[in-house]
């Protein structure tokens, strides 16, 4: 008897602990899975705007970085689907595990079921068991005698549910296994599509960067000259910062014309009103919205290498996102717009203040707000225009603190 209970109690233990571990394997897919999904929708997305913006772009350039953001997001695809596909092997060995183990118990529990009711049948007849009370002797022996038996028989139908609990527990098991295995070979299949189009991607890009090795010191020439109109374009939203800071010490009565001390950047005088919505915009930080409905970021902020020029790095002072023609800026937080100014080369800048913090909208046309708007989160602000040197629809978007530029992907959630 206490060998029987060692072994249930083993077997409790060991389904306890695979529980556990099942658990945490169903979170790890599960995350796997929304990944997955995820790179699968930012394929889609590139394809889509690829396709909306072929028609219009303007060099190979732009080419070259659309397949190099592709592949890299390909690769990440492929890299989480074989993770899943690892988890499920595991998932499916364990579950081999556990279908052995739960028919040597149904094993076992069916052999003493049996040995049960064969010692039952022998003594089923009413004249045994009056007997067997008949001969206690004393009353206290019969009472225990009638508890056993009542005992006994509660035992045998706990054993009978036990048998049926566990003959269910295995076919569910054995179901699970089929699915898995199922899944892991659409993932596997899945896997060796990815595989064939990256190859098929590289294949492309190698042919381009071939073109731009051709005529590499051209290439060079246009980022340089990329980069050149960005830092004067930067230059001119620094200088409309520094006046709106200039203006609201005025506002407040400070003295505009004083001068910072060395090394400090030049910051805005809040009211209290401008203190609480500055609150307000910091404890939104990574929560923001997207200040467009749909696209996907071509430039990161900060030093970047380019892709296939490893002796250029470009630098970008906010993020830009790239989406479809006809789309339009949207407020990313509620504020005040500042300032609105048309810059030679990047359309119509749009300044939305949020106490001390900006938000900076740039390559608008087609406004749809004036100087000193009150604007909510995800207002319209303007059209998005063509970018006239890679030929896409490119928003630039910026996040200042004072006049300190910020890196607005810890802003805008999932950027």
């Amino acid at each position: 008897m206490q060998s029987s209970r060692f072994y249930k109690l083993l077997i409790f233990m060991m389904l306890l602990l695979g529980a556990s571990t099942l658990f945490a394997q169903n979170d790890r897919q599960a995350e796997l899975e929304r990944q997955r999904r995820q790179l699968m929708s930012q394929i889609e997305e590139l394809s889509k705007l690829r396709q909306n913006n072929k028609k219009d772009e303007r060099n190979v350039l732009s080419q070259v970085e659309d397949l190099d953001s592709k592949i890299k997001t390909r690769q990440n695809l492929i890299k989480v689907t074989n993770s899943q596909a690892n988890l499920l092997t595991q998932k499916i060995n364990q579950n081999i595990n556990k279908i052995s183990n739960l028919r040597d118990e149904l094993e076992k529990l069916k052999t003493d079921y049996a040995a049960m009711v064969e010692k039952s049948y022998k003594s089923k007849s009413s004249q045994s068991r009056i007997m067997f009370l008949l001969s206690s002797e004393s009353f206290l022996q019969a009472y225990k005698r009638v508890q056993y038996m009542k005992q006994y028989s509660n035992y045998r139908k706990k054993q009978g549910d036990q048998i049926k609990e566990r003959t269910e527990l295995l076919k569910q098991t054995n179901n699970d296994l089929i699915k898995q295995k199922e899944e892991k070979q659409q993932l596997i299949a899945q896997n060796r599509e990815e595989q064939e189009k990256l190859e098929a991607e590289k294949k492309q890009q190698d042919a381009l960067i071939a073109k731009i090795r051709e005529k590499e010191s051209t290439y060079v020439a246009q980022i340089r000259e990329k980069q050149k109109a960005a830092d004067r374009i930067d230059k001119e939203i620094d200088r409309m910062i520094r006046e709106a800071i200039a203006a609201s010490k005025k506002e407040t009565g400070a003295v505009a014309t004083k001068v910072e001390k060395a090394g400090e950047m030049p910051t805005f005088n809040l009211t209290p009103a401008a203190k609480a919505l500055a609150s307000d915009f910091a404890s939104n930080k990574g929560r923001m919205d997207w200040p467009v409905e749909r696209g996907r970021i071509y430039k990161r902020f900060g030093t970047s290498q380019h892709p296939t020029l490893p002796n250029i790095t470009t630098y970008n002072s906010g993020v830009e996102i790239e989406t479809a023609p006809g789309s339009v800026a949207r407020a990313a937080f509620k504020g005040t717009v500042q300032q609105i100014q048309l810059i030679r080369g990047g359309g119509y800048t749009i300044i939305i203040r949020h106490g001390n913090y900006l938000t900076v909208y740039q390559n608008l046309k087609n406004l749809k707000v004036k100087v000193n708007d009150e604007v909510s989160t995800k207002q319209a602000l303007g059209e998005i225009a063509v970018n006239s040197f890679t030929g896409k629809t490119i928003l630039k978007f910026l996040v200042y603190k004072d006049s300190q530029r910020l890196n607005p992907e810890e802003w805008v959630y999932n950027m």
